[in-house]
């Protein structure tokens, strides 16, 4: 068990390496694309701005923790879009047939679909999301001790997994309908929009939906309230964790469609 964790690590580390080499062929498309990236994001940011500029504060948060709260779901995004994005692009290898090849190679599907697309691009918005982390911490007030930064770390690794767990949920629709499905972008991109500001700014029935069925809250909202000290509550602090398990019904779809896949000839 544990040989073949490692032989996978290793599988996908080297499927990582051939695609930043292919990336690095060409420079300046890298890095303009890389720029295109954090300007999109940059967009975002001036709206939260310039609405900071007429208001003082969104439903009692303040400019920073705003950007505090923007900034780790921006790094969850990102993180998710540069690590998943096999699973975003995946209807084209299903329509291509290319999934016939996946199939006969004696590795799992999964980590071959992730290892076909590494968006190194997406650095950008990385970039972006950790400025306004840094200048969120060092404004919004916050006493800072481990259990605080132990949260945001889990907060970052809950919402990559809601967020990865969406695209692996797009891609497997694909075994059904050979395109993606428009509507999925609702949650993902739509999921990151909404994510700019605290989920209870939304209102009661937005805040059971994204505790219940797409679980973004437990690795933002709920989270954030212990980080910003309006909660000691430590179940905050660890409910980030829960959101993992997000993942256990999107692999079962995703296996499930797998089953049912049917070539398309091409």
């Amino acid at each position: 068990m544990i040989q073949n964790i490692r032989r996978s690590v290793r599988l996908y580390g080297h499927y990582i390496s051939l695609n930043i080499k292919s990336m690095m062929q060409y420079k300046t498309s890298f890095f303009l694309t890389a720029l295109g990236q954090f300007l999109v994001s940059f967009n975002i940011f001036l709206g939260i701005y310039f609405m900071f500029q007429r208001f003082d504060s969104v439903k009692g948060y303040t400019y920073s923790e705003v950007l505090l709260c923007f900034s780790i779901v921006l790094l969850q995004f990102s993180i998710a879009e540069m690590v998943a994005r096999g699973f975003d692009t995946f209807s084209a290898m299903v329509r291509s047939g290319g999934f016939d090849l996946v199939l006969v190679r004696p590795r799992n599907e999964v980590l071959q679909v992730l290892g076909s697309k590494f968006e190194l691009t997406r650095i950008g918005r990385m970039i972006q999301a950790v400025v306004m982390f840094a200048y969120g911490v060092l404004n919004c007030g916050v006493q800072w001790n481990p259990a605080k930064a132990a949260a945001v770390f889990f907060m970052i690794l809950g919402g990559t997994a809601i967020f990865s767990g969406l695209f692996l949920l797009y891609a497997a629709f694909c075994f059904f309908t050979l395109d993606g499905l428009e509507f999925m972008n609702a949650f993902t991109d739509g999921g990151r929009e909404f994510g700019k500001y605290p989920l209870d700014v939304y209102g009661e029935k937005m805040l059971l939906f994204t505790t219940f069925v797409i679980p973004y809250a437990l690795a933002q909202y709920y989270p954030l309230l212990y980080v910003l000290d309006r909660t000691d509550n430590i179940i905050n602090m660890l409910v980030p964790l829960l959101s993992l398990l997000f993942l256990v019904p999107c692999v079962l779809f995703w296996k499930f469609g797998v089953r049912r896949y049917q070539s398309s000839g091409s």
